[in-house]
């Protein structure tokens, strides 16, 4: 039984590193998680590099952030017994119902045009930036489940080598690579059979991770219910005594 969100984290991770290579692969080279490369890859074009596709970086950085906007609005005020709200909860469904429909209908068009392909860009990072936005409430830094670079980082520098604790060096490796195996599962999918089949697959992970946080925030749920109900009764017992 999952009693806390590591292992829903990480195979959420499998899902952004899928998507990531879905995105990168069959989407003109752009990343709808990692947004570094974005980034590097938008300052590249700028400079005259040539074949790099600016414009979907742009879409998909600008995205991302709308998507993280949007998500932060939807749960800042947001309170109750679980470490993620239930508009946090919604948020990762919603995503993956995004996704999932993303991929049918490549599935079902087939390969997507220049603007169908700018629209599935902005919509896949929408959805990993509020993801991302939403998970946070968690509070496990080194899950962020679209970026590995501070976890490594992390992990290098209290590593036992660096004369630290090596605390949280499971997580922290189990992060690296959960988001190496979500992109080599989706390059051969992509390489080997179609883009369409890698984002249904990645969808389909990112569903199982969604129905994890789902089973652990019931039972922080749950817990907090009847240890409410468990000092209700001793208050009440008191009471009675006086």
């Amino acid at each position: 039984m999952i009693k806390t969100y590591d292992v829903p984290l990480l195979v959420l991770t499998v899902a952004t590193g899928a998507i990531d290579g879905v995105s990168y692969l069959a989407l003109d080279r752009v990343f709808t998680g990692n947004m570094t490369g974005n980034v590097l890859f938008i300052g590249f074009g700028l400079a005259g590099v040539s074949g790099l596709p600016v414009l979907n970086n742009l879409v998909a950085l600008l995205a991302f952030m709308l998507g993280a906007v949007l998500a932060a609005r939807l749960t800042r005020n947001a309170s109750g017994p679980a470490k993620l709200p239930r508009s946090g909860l919604a948020i990762l469904a919603g995503g993956t119902a995004l996704t999932l429909a993303l991929a049918g209908l490549w599935l079902g068009t087939g390969a997507p045009g220049e603007a169908a392909m700018l629209v599935t860009t902005g919509l896949l990072a929408l959805v990993l930036g509020a993801q991302a936005a939403a998970v946070k409430h968690i509070g496990i830094r080194d899950l962020s489940t679209v970026v590995v670079t501070m976890t490594i980082v992390n992990l290098s520098t209290d590593s036992r080598a660096a004369g630290g604790a090596g605390a949280a060096w499971l997580r922290r490796f189990g992060a690296i690579v959960a988001m190496g195996l979500g992109a080599l599962a989706a390059a051969i999918l992509t390489l080997r059979v179609d883009g369409s089949v890698a984002l249904l697959m990645a969808g389909v992970v990112m569903a199982v991770g969604t129905a994890m946080v789902a089973a652990v925030r019931r039972r922080e749920v749950a817990a907090a219910a009847a240890a409410a109900a468990g000092t209700g009764a001793g208050d009440s017992g008191r009471a009675a005594g006086t």
